[in-house]
């Protein structure tokens, strides 16, 4: 199903004459039927803006196999998002809230961002590469392999204020043929790189992961997180001046979230970060590492971005479905500012 419709319009348990137990420290926004889309662990969760009773969820589109990797581009209002099964890539258009495909054969594409430029940057996971699409359409190919040997399926990037591109290399993509192809590892582990921007030179800066996932700079750039979805953990990282990484430690765990496997992570403008769990919807971190609270999503949610005129729609790829939702806060947003002409040539 192609347009936007709306799923649920929450409103306070109050409103509504809900007899639920709210329990110590915790808000529910509600629909009729019981469904929250809000559920607060931590008073900071209110008292930070991050709930608002006018919010509510929409459906963008539905039917992908697996979403993921969606990103904004605020120059064109267009969400640029993977759906990995079917190998191609999908864009909602804001204005008109039509869909179309991006690019087909795409490579199995996961994690996609933009460099500070306005350039796509692409882990095409069953290609085994990070990618960079041009102004003019073409693709150059920025990382495929880390001394001489193949990388195992890239998922998720991340672009720094430097130029430097980080990304992670876990084996979802070579473990069957279902997201990629099923392929023996070169490497023999699941790694984080950084791209030079002089050199291009790929460089392993972290190796401690079952399964590295979705990373994110903190707004000052001085840490990198990364998510363990195997380990069920996301580690926090001292981000050197040389472009090394410090040993890192946990900073959250899913622990009694028995549904939650971390997957992508985005920042506010207030330093707060933001998971995508899976079964376990969408986490909300206080920078101290505390769960402040999350939001309930119908699907299991793989990926998650900021966007929108004033940055805050949290658009979520959540299994077959891309979703939305106006927050009461702002989000970062990785972008340059870019040019048309290779969003157009991409129409095929």
């Amino acid at each position: 199903m192609i347009g936007p419709y709306l799923i649920q319009q929450y409103r306070p348990c109050a409103e509504q004459g809900s007899e639920r137990s709210m329990g110590a420290g915790r808000d529910d926004f509600m629909n009729g039927d019981g469904s929250a889309l809000y559920e607060m662990f931590d008073d900071r969760f209110r008292t930070g803006r991050c709930m608002n009773g006018d919010d509510r969820l929409e459906v963008l589109y539905s039917g992908c196999r697996w979403a993921e990797g969606p990103i904004y581009l605020p120059a064109w209002r267009q969400v640029i998002w993977s759906d990995i099964p079917n190998d191609r890539m999908l864009r909602w258009e804001e204005e008109t809230g039509t869909v179309s495909v991006f690019r087909r054969s795409a490579g199995n594409t996961n994690g996609n961002t933009v460099d500070q430029q306005g350039r796509l940057i692409t882990c095409e996971q069953g290609n085994r590469r990070v990618t960079r699409t041009e102004h003019d359409g073409t693709i150059t190919v920025l990382a495929d392999r880390w001394q001489g040997k193949r990388l195992n399926s890239p998922n998720d990037a991340a672009v720094k204020s430097d130029g430097s591109i980080w990304f992670s290399d876990p084996d979802f993509g070579i473990t069957s043929d279902y997201e990629g192809y099923r392929a023996h590892s070169e490497i023999g582990s699941n790694n984080v790189y950084r791209i030079d921007p002089a050199t291009g030179t790929v460089q392993l800066v972290a190796d401690c992961f079952g399964a590295p996932n979705g990373l994110v700079f903190s707004t000052d750039e001085r840490q990198l997180f990364v998510s363990d979805t195997r380990a069920g953990v996301i580690r926090v990282f001292d981000v050197r001046d040389d472009g090394t990484l410090s040993e890192g430690r946990i900073f959250a765990e899913a622990g009694a979230r028995k549904n939650a496997r971390f997957d992508n992570l985005r920042f506010d403008d207030a330093n707060r970060l933001w998971a995508a769990a899976m079964d376990d919807g969408v986490h909300c971190y206080d920078p101290d590492g505390t769960l402040l609270g999350r939001l309930n999503i119908p699907e299991s949610v793989a990926n998650i971005s900021w966007g929108g005129a004033k940055r805050n729609r949290l658009f979520i790829a959540a299994e077959t479905s891309l979703y939305s939702v106006v927050m009461g806060i702002t989000g970062t947003h990785p972008t340059g500012p870019g040019r048309r002409p290779w969003l157009d040539a991409q129409s095929r």
